[in-house]
């Protein structure tokens, strides 16, 4: 029985997710269901799972990049910071472009354009010429031209 089977068979009888009944599952196979409930629309669902996965398999790289796309989907940006963190730490120079970006973004919501400016630099010097990390720099670099004091009007 896949996991959405469970899930619904535990929705069906009033029951509540069961951690004894996730850990019978794969971080992919829980990744996927989570994915599949999105799809469906059934972010509440999707979004418990997430936490039941994440509490039942805390390092696993799936289970941390799904639970960072959970916690964007809900604009959980410090959430989002921590778990897309934690996986690039995981991931090491081995990190895809992809989540470099989601790292991005989540930082620059979450309010720290020098942090995400930082990441995207450096997503540029592994992956020079990515597009995403690019536009995403450049976006970060107007921002921050666009704080810095005028010096137009000022005397010396």
């Amino acid at each position: 029985m896949t996991l959405i089977q469970e899930l619904m068979n535990q929705a069906t009888n009033g029951g509540l997710l069961n951690a004894q009944t996730i850990k019978r599952f794969s971080p992919a196979e829980i990744r996927e269901t989570i994915q599949s409930l999105v799809a469906t629309e059934q972010m509440e669902l999707a979004s418990a799972l997430g936490d039941a996965g994440l509490s039942i398999y805390p390092h696993s790289e799936d289970m941390l990049a799904i639970g960072g796309l959970l916690a964007m989907t809900n604009q959980d940006w410090q959430l989002a910071v921590e778990l897309i963190e934690e996986l690039v730490e995981i991931q090491g120079e081995k990190t895809p472009p992809f989540t470099l970006v989601m790292l991005v973004r989540a930082l620059r919501c979450n309010l720290d354009p020098e942090r995400a400016l930082a990441v995207a630099r450096h997503g540029l010097s592994l992956y020079p010429g990515q597009l995403e990390l690019q536009a995403e720099m450049l976006s970060l670099d107007d921002f921050s031209q666009s704080m810095m004091p005028s010096t137009s009007g000022m005397t010396h």
